[in-house]
């Protein structure tokens, strides 16, 4: 009950600032900040940028989240995240990175203090080429390091095709097919008791289905899933979904509420196959 009532004091808060808008375009175009997990890294989570009607655009964006809870029990996250978009005619350059870090005490447990509960770093970069009205081709490389999926580091290269079968300024349905190149340097604390190798690689085929609609000037919504499955062992396939909420709040500032379900059915042993977040966040567009 103390968590909810800290992010309903903070969405009244945010209300209040000055200045002027542009809505975040949702999970392709400005991925909202999280409360201790931002994500755009994605083991290979690649929705099509959408090929809008302005074909000379810059857009840059910053944004933040944090909770602080204290009293019976104890928790604290944090994280930070920044994106850019360049598109020059059929030319698109994109970048994002992220890092998330929280804390958390169990309250049963109270002399044991606090203890690390997230923790990484991501990054991310794109590049498109949108050779016909209704089809796109792009490269992304991503990489992550996370010490609770116990990795040193996670590369992952996708290049890719889309094929847009709603293509206008406020409302894009489109399907996208790649292929999904995946390289681990996992954490020496991750392989103990197993007999696991230090690095692993994965190659994957992936399909992926998107909607993306601006309900109008101050709400869009967006959404998103995506399929990967090993081309060398059956057992080794992943499911994403993402779905975002963006408003207006004033000004450059915007809230989002996103929801995110990944699920791994090979992950390192200790590490769960499903994880699912919904968050309440502030962005702020630079440009």
């Amino acid at each position: 009950m103390r968590d909810h009532c800290l992010l309903v004091a903070l969405g009244l808060l945010l209300w209040a600032a000055p200045g002027r808008a542009d809505l975040p375009t949702g999970t392709t175009e400005s991925t909202p900040a999280s409360t201790g997990s931002t994500d755009v890294a994605k083991e290979g989570f690649e929705g099509a940028t959408k090929a809008d009607d302005d074909k000379n655009a810059s857009e840059a964006s910053l944004s933040a989240g944090g909770l602080i809870v204290s009293g019976n029990s104890r928790q604290l996250a944090l994280t930070a995240a920044g994106k850019l978009r360049l598109r020059r005619e059929a030319h698109q350059f994109g970048a994002a990175a992220a890092a998330n870090f929280a804390r958390a005490a169990a309250p049963d447990q109270p002399d044991q203090g606090m203890q690390t509960s997230v923790e990484n770093l991501q990054g991310h970069v794109r590049y498109d080429y949108f050779f016909a009205k209704h089809w796109s081709a792009f490269l992304a490389v991503s990489g992550r390091r996370d010490r609770f999926q116990g990795l040193d580091l996670r590369l992952n290269v996708d290049p890719g095709v889309a094929y847009y079968f709603i293509e206008e300024k406020k409302n894009q349905l489109w399907v996208e097919g790649g292929y999904d190149l995946q390289y681990d340097i996992r954490r020496d604390g991750a392989l103990a008791g197993t007999n696991l190798s230090k690095t692993d690689t994965r190659h994957s085929g992936r399909a992926f289905a998107g909607w993306e609609n601006k309900v109008n000037e101050r709400v869009s919504f967006s959404t998103g899933v995506e399929y990967i499955q090993s081309v060398q062992t059956a057992r080794e396939w992943r499911l994403d979904w993402d779905a975002a909420l963006s408003s207006n709040i004033a000004g450059n500032f915007s809230s989002a509420v996103t929801f995110s379900l990944g699920y791994d059915n090979a992950p390192l042993p200790g590490v769960q196959k499903t994880d699912m977040l919904t968050s309440f966040n502030l962005v702020y567009a630079l440009m």
